[in-house]
């Protein structure tokens, strides 16, 4: 399946929580505020891990802290989260790493899905 062909999962939840997807070429202006809108939330949670390393670094962290820290980080990786996944979707799949129909999936199918092994969401940074 074509990258155009796979519904873009958009960094942002609808008012009840639920994922948004966009059709298209990936071209148009919700595509490019999508991108802007990533670009940002990953910038945040550059800036988030600097801030938990200088808290936890300290060693003189209260409850409270420690409890704002961790809202903070669940927060922001479930944003990057979001992210990999929506960039993973979209990479393409060599025609020649489809397997055949009669083929197994093999050992390195660890999601179940016949695609194999993924790339950590670091590597599209």
């Amino acid at each position: 399946m074509a990258p155009m062909d796979t519904p873009r999962l958009l960094p942002w939840s609808s008012p009840d929580g639920k994922p948004c997807f966009l059709a298209g070429d990936g071209s148009g202006y919700v595509s490019r505020l999508a991108d802007e809108m990533e670009a940002a939330q990953l910038d945040s949670a550059a800036e988030l891990i600097e801030d938990a390393r200088r808290v936890l670094d300290a060693r003189t962290w209260t409850p409270g802290e420690i409890h704002l820290l961790a809202v903070e980080l669940t927060s922001t990786l479930t944003n990057v989260h979001r992210v990999a996944e929506s960039r993973g979707a979209r990479l393409p799949v060599p025609d020649d790493a489809a397997p055949d129909a009669d083929e197994a999936p093999s050992d390195h199918d660890t999601n179940g899905d016949g695609r194999g092994l993924r790339l950590p969401a670091d590597a599209f940074g």
